[in-house]
C-alpha cells in the first residue's frame, strides 16, 4: 500500500462529498486520535496513580519476583 496514494484518494473523496455526517465522522476520528489517556481518567483514578508514584519514590513497593514467590 502506498500511503501517499491512499491519502490522495481520501482527500479526493472528502472533496467530492456533500455529506456532513461523513465530515463530522472524520473530524471525530482525528480528535479521538489525539486524546491523552490521562484526560480520560476521573480525579480518583488520577489520585491513585499519583499516590502509587509517591509510594514508589518512598520505596514502598515489592518487586514482581518477590510478590509472585508467595503464590507459587
Amino acid at each position: 500500500m502506498d500511503i501517499q496514494l491512499e491519502k490522495k484518494a481520501l482527500i479526493k473523496m472528502i472533496e467530492e462529498t456533500n455529506d456532513s455526517t461523513i465530515i463530522a465522522s472524520i473530524k471525530k476520528i482525528f480528535k479521538t486520535e489525539k486524546k491523552d489517556w490521562w484526560d480520560e481518567l476521573n480525579n480518583q483514578q488520577k489520585f491513585e496513580i499519583e499516590e502509587s508514584d509517591r509510594e514508589i519514590d518512598r520505596g514502598e513497593y515489592v518487586n514482581f519476583e518477590d510478590f509472585i514467590k508467595k503464590y507459587i
